[in-house]
């Protein structure tokens, strides 16, 4: 635990090598020209998807009337002031990654527990919401498909699905009941957590018990049967 707080940053790498690690021995850099084109047909889903997901973060909690995200310059869909340069790395060559969470002070709430699960949700929200209306332009992509062409028209398909998968896995990732992750917060809300004996250490040692799940597949088998659930369910709008 010292050497830890001595280099905040030995976490990080740690976390980096066992997840490159784990994506090199599931084949994940086997062709190396399939993989910068698979980086780059999702980047774009991903920049959306962080984006304005801790812009909904800021906003909700803004409009609570919280100074404190509008100071730090997060109540916008500007990527910049969204991404972590460190997270978006791990994201790419090792398949996770985080963006910068929004900084907020729930002191301002007029109600204190229900503003911070109105804040906890707002990410998702606006995911779910990125989900639908990406589907419909899925299916005017459909439309206007031949007028693209076959190979503008293919890329940008892809795009979009994408940018559908990406904003639903996000979202379901997030309300995960795991800290740092805001189906912890929000639990945490609802049901008082906060006065059990446990809670601290469970929070403190909450990002590393993710990586580890992460790791044994556990949050995989979590998030492949409800993504394609909610994917199924998005089908419709897609034109699928």
């Amino acid at each position: 635990m010292n050497n830890l707080r001595r280099n905040p940053m030995l976490p990080i790498i740690l976390i980096f090598v066992l997840m490159a690690v784990n994506s090199l021995m599931r084949g994940g850099y086997s062709n190396p020209m399939d993989w910068i084109m698979e980086k780059i047909l999702i980047l774009p889903g991903i920049l959306i998807g962080l984006s304005f997901h801790e812009f909904g973060h800021a906003y909700v909690s803004t409009k609570l009337g919280d100074p404190t995200p509008k100071l730090q310059g997060r109540v916008t869909i500007n990527p910049l002031a969204h991404i972590d340069p460190v997270g978006m790395v791990c994201l790419l060559f090792a398949g996770f990654g985080w963006g910068i969470p929004v900084e907020i002070n729930p002191s301002y709430y007029k109600n204190r527990r229900q503003g911070e699960i109105m804040v906890g949700f707002a990410g998702v929200a606006m995911n779910l919401i990125l989900a639908i209306v990406f589907s419909l332009l899925v299916r005017v992509a459909t439309m206007v498909y031949p007028v693209m062409g076959p190979d503008v028209g293919s890329i940008v398909y892809q795009i979009l699905i994408n940018v559908v998968a990406i904003n639903v896995v996000l979202m379901v990732f997030n309300l995960l009941p795991v800290p740092p992750l805001d189906g912890f917060g929000i639990v945490t809300n609802l049901f008082h957590l906060e006065k059990y004996s446990w809670y601290q250490q469970y929070y403190q040692w909450g990002y590393f018990i993710l990586i580890f799940l992460v790791l044994l597949g556990v949050v995989s088998a979590i998030l492949g049967p409800v993504t394609t659930f909610i994917m199924t369910l998005l089908s419709p709008l897609m034109g699928m």
